[in-house]
C-alpha cells in the first residue's frame, strides 16, 4: 500500500503492491529531501523537502519556506527548481529529476511542466491535493506541451509520518 497524507485516501492513490521494492536510485536523494523537510520545522513550516538531481548528483536542495518568506509560492519544489536552473544556467531541466517528499500540488506540477523536468520521484501521495496521480495527473495530461515520468512511493511511509506528526501537533 502506498502511504498517503490525509484522510480517506482514494483507491487509486493507495497503490496495490505492498511488497514493492524502493527504487534504489532515488532512496539516497529522498533521504536528502527528508533532511530538507526536517529543516522546515525550524521555522514552523510544513515539512516538505525537495532535491534536484542532474547526472545522478544533487544540484539543488530546498524545503518549504512559505512561513519564513511569507510567500505562498515558496514550496520546496519551486525553490529547488529555481536553484537548479540557476546552477545549470538554463531554465530547461529536461535532463533532471526532482525528488520530493510529498506528491506535488497543482502549482508545483505546473512548475514541473514549465521547467520541462525529465522525471519526478515522490514519497507520500496526497489524495486531497496531489497533481501527479492522486487528484489530478498533470504529468500525463496530453493537452499540455510537456509530460514527464513519475516514480511514486519512495520512502513513502517515512515521508508520510513526518507530515502526520507535524499536522497532529499543529491541529
Amino acid at each position: 500500500m502506498k502511504a498517503s497524507v490525509g484522510s480517506n485516501p482514494t483507491s487509486s492513490a493507495m497503490g496495490s503492491n505492498p511488497a514493492r521494492k524502493e527504487p534504489a536510485e532515488f532512496v539516497d536523494a529522498m533521504r536528502a529531501a527528508l533532511e530538507q523537510a526536517r529543516d522546515a520545522l525550524n521555522h514552523e513550516d510544513v515539512p516538505i523537502g525537495a532535491v534536484v538531481l542532474h547526472e545522478g548528483k544533487i544540484i539543488a536542495a530546498r524545503h518549504n519556506e512559505r512561513e519564513n518568506y511569507k510567500d505562498p509560492t515558496a514550496h520546496a519544489e519551486v525553490l529547488a527548481l529555481r536553484d537548479a536552473a540557476e546552477h545549470l544556467g538554463r531554465w530547461r531541466l529536461d535532463d533532471c529529476t526532482l525528488v520530493v517528499t510529498l506528491e506535488p500540488c497543482v502549482m508545483c506540477a505546473g512548475a514541473l511542466v514549465n521547467s520541462r523536468i525529465g522525471h519526478l520521484a515522490f514519497g507520500a501521495s496526497d489524495p486531497k491535493g496531489g497533481a501527479t496521480g492522486s487528484l489530478y495527473n498533470v504529468s500525463e495530461d496530453p493537452r499540455l506541451n510537456h509530460n514527464f515520468t513519475v516514480t511514486h512511493g519512495v520512502l513513502a511511509t517515512e515521508c508520510a509520518q513526518l507530515l502526520t506528526d507535524f499536522f497532529t501537533k499543529h491541529r
